[in-house]
């Protein structure tokens, strides 16, 4: 019971009541729900500091995952929380364990959203750029370690490839199963690139063979820059001749199925994506496969308002 009233203190960002609860349990700091998930991974999925700061202070284990072995900075890491996510690696959080998957670090899961600025905290970190594989690299930018892992002859290194086990963050992505296929270890890549706005990565990847228009798994990389706000890399991605009316599947199998980036980016708000999109002969009439939706439909069920306006003119 004093777990469920812990939870639901720090659900209301209630410090006080979450103060007295630990002050009349020693042990609740550690204490677990069914999911293995602590006080301090609730703490951090809420962004509330203050909770964090407590629980810490109180003696939670800063390196403790849940049943899938998600840790509090894999959350933070992949939430974009940038001031939890230092904290947590002040705190000695480690950054190498894995979740969901062989490679699911903390900077995994940041990049798999396009969550940029957690992802550069974590790859600082003492051993953080793990695992240093080509949709790790092509995700953070560095494009002397994208040209280190092709060997002369253009093909690719065993260690691009490696550490690919994790490829969904949650259950609700459809499960798939990675493989070792360098077509598929290129084009998986240049999308992580995509979705974290690194322009010259994607630029680098399609000149060694990747397909702007390959969905590998959930998503084109034009979509996920599309989803992510990625400006500058869906810019460079129309100019490398990827199709502004391409069709992806994107999300979960209930979410995206036949969507153009026009949807994606209607659906985020993202009005910079909606004006170029738009501006490169987006078709705001196209309809999805699963909705029948146009990307002003998406737009306005997300409550996006602006991009909904936008789209109807």
């Amino acid at each position: 019971m004093s777990l469920e009233q812990a939870f639901a203190a720090v659900e209301r960002h209630d410090l006080a009541a979450l103060t007295v609860l630990l002050d009349g349990d020693d042990q609740l700091v550690a204490t677990v729900d069914g999911h293995g998930n602590t006080l301090l991974n609730l703490a951090v999925s809420a962004g509330d500091e203050q909770a964090v700061a407590l629980l810490l202070e109180r003696g939670a284990d800063v390196a403790r995952g849940n049943v899938h072995g998600w840790t509090p900075l894999h959350q933070a890491a992949h939430l974009g929380r940038v001031e939890l996510t230092q904290r947590l690696l002040d705190a000695g959080a480690p950054v190498a364990g894995s979740a969901r998957g062989d490679g699911g670090t903390p900077l995994t899961v940041a990049l798999f959203w396009g969550q940029r600025a957690t992802a550069e905290l974590v790859a600082a970190a003492p051993g953080g750029l793990t695992p240093a594989n080509l949709r790790v690299a092509a995700g953070l930018g560095r494009t002397d370690v994208v040209e280190r892992l092709f060997a002369p002859d253009g093909s690719l290194l065993p260690q691009a490839g490696a550490g690919r086990g994790f490829y969904r963050p949650h259950g609700g992505f459809p499960a798939w199963q990675p493989s070792q296929s360098q077509t598929e270890v290129r084009d998986e890549a240049l999308a992580w690139a995509a979705r974290n706005d690194r322009a010259d990565a994607v630029s680098l990847l399609v000149a060694r063979g990747a397909d702007p228009e390959r969905d590998v798994y959930r998503g084109t990389p034009l979509v996920w820059a599309a989803a992510c706000g990625a400006l500058d890399a869906a810019a460079r991605l129309v100019t490398l001749g990827a199709d502004p009316n391409g069709r992806s599947s994107f999300g979960g199998p209930g979410h995206g199925e036949s969507v153009t980036a026009l949807h994606v980016a209607a659906e985020a708000g993202r009005l910079d994506l909606v004006e170029l999109l738009l501006a490169v002969g987006a078709d705001r009439t196209a309809r999805d496969a699963l909705h029948r939706a146009t990307p002003a439909e998406w737009a306005e069920h997300a409550g996006r308002a602006e991009a909904a306006a936008r789209l109807r003119r």
